[in-house]
């Protein structure tokens, strides 16, 4: 939809680089399943860019639009390209580096995301150095970057200790060292986050978590705002080839329209538990940025418009009573993930941080009593009658 006017994240979620479809008017963008296009002259496709399905699909056009949209606060602004996961994301946005170059990532990090740094692009000899610092201080992250430095990798909220990283700042120094700051925004999406404010290069979001929001796609983006590094991404997407299908492009798509007020739920039932976890005796602590004891509260509210439905925290009695706890719940199923409209809880030490070494772990603070949950949209005194119940065995 083209308008000239500034259009609010509410409506670029529902109609951000959508149009009625041109061949029958359908209002949704339709599910384009189809590996080719026909070319009515020779080296003519019909509509430009339209040739094979793994460099371009019209579903897949729609859903890398919208999500641009909500980045890049306003439709047809930015580029956006979907991959098949959000690994696939991250490992086509690393192949714009060469081997010999460095990077600096944020040190509580995603597993996922630590192995295919440390597993495949170091430990393979893929060439690609890694310094691993935590960004909440910014003198030992400044003091990380070398000459080789390429590329800065924040995450914030970190996952899953939610440290908050000062945008502003750290990627200011990004951009003093000519390096390239990416932020992976997974966990507030574009609803309470907006990386580019603050002159972010790239944005990226496991699409399979809150962009969807249904525990029913795997999926993942990467979004700028420069054409020149857009083309960059668009041909290595199309060389690389782990597109996002149109299937699921579409499912995506149609979760988008709901995002704003799924986040809002999130974000309001997140609060409310994240207090009464804070009051409750058989827990020693609780991490929410929302929290005025989050040490980067502070910065949580000024940097983001909401504080989201992820929470950690530590039971008191350590890995058994961990156990007890997120096998005990009925409404919080026990699964790997987040960002869906149910919610999920889960062991980050046993289950998404396993491939981080247990050193690490405990250096970062992910000890054996540590509990991640994703708190849905669910009536939040069915969740908190839950948790307590679990709590109380």
């Amino acid at each position: 939809m083209k308008t000239d006017r500034k259009l609010s994240l509410n409506t670029l979620a529902i109609h951000g680089g959508q149009t009625p479809d041109p061949y029958s008017g359908a209002v949704m963008t339709p599910i384009y399943q189809t590996s080719t296009y026909v070319q009515p002259e020779l080296g003519k496709p019909k509509l430009a860019g339209y040739e094979y399905a793994r460099t371009k699909n019209p579903t897949r056009t729609a859903f890398e639009a919208c999500v641009a949209s909500l980045e890049c606060e306003g439709d047809g602004l930015g580029y956006g390209a979907a991959f098949a996961s959000g690994c696939a994301a991250q490992t086509t946005v690393m192949h714009l580096l060469e081997p010999g170059d460095h990077v600096v990532v944020s040190d509580d990090v995603y597993g996922g995301t630590f192995r295919m740094f440390d597993k495949v692009f170091q430990a393979a000899g893929k060439g690609i150095q890694f310094t691993y610092v935590d960004m909440t201080n910014l003198e030992a992250y400044e003091a990380a970057f070398r000459p080789n430095t390429k590329l800065v990798w924040i995450e914030t909220p970190t996952n899953p200790m939610l440290k908050v990283i000062d945008l502003e700042r750290t990627i200011a120094i990004a951009k003093k060292k000519n390096a390239l700051a990416l932020v992976d925004n997974t966990f507030m999406s574009p609803i309470f986050q907006r990386p580019f404010r603050f002159g972010a290069d790239i944005v990226i979001h496991s699409v399979t978590k809150f962009l969807n929001g249904h525990s029913d796609v795997v999926c993942g983006v990467a979004v700028v705002k420069e054409k020149a590094l857009a083309e960059k991404i668009y041909f290595l997407q199309k060389s690389l080839g782990a597109i996002s299908g149109p299937m699921d492009s579409w499912l995506a798509m149609r979760g988008l329209k709901t995002l704003p007020l799924r986040m809002e739920r999130h974000d309001q039932n997140g609060r409310i538990i994240a207090q009464k976890l804070s009051e409750h005796q058989e827990i020693a602590k609780v991490i929410y940025p929302g929290l005025k004891s989050h040490p980067q509260h502070a910065l949580a509210a000024k940097q983001m418009s909401g504080f989201g439905g992820m929470i950690t925290f530590v039971v008191k009695g350590g890995l058994e009573k961990a156990k007890t706890v997120v096998k005990s719940t009925q409404l919080f199923a026990l699964a790997e993930s987040l960002g869906g409209v149910e919610s999920l809880i889960e062991h980050p030490a046993i289950m998404t941080h396993a491939s981080v070494p247990a050193e690490n772990r405990k250096a970062l603070g992910i000890d054996d009593g540590l509990i991640r949950i994703s708190v849905g949209v669910e009536a939040v005194e069915d969740l908190w009658e839950d948790l307590s119940l679990a709590l109380a065995r």
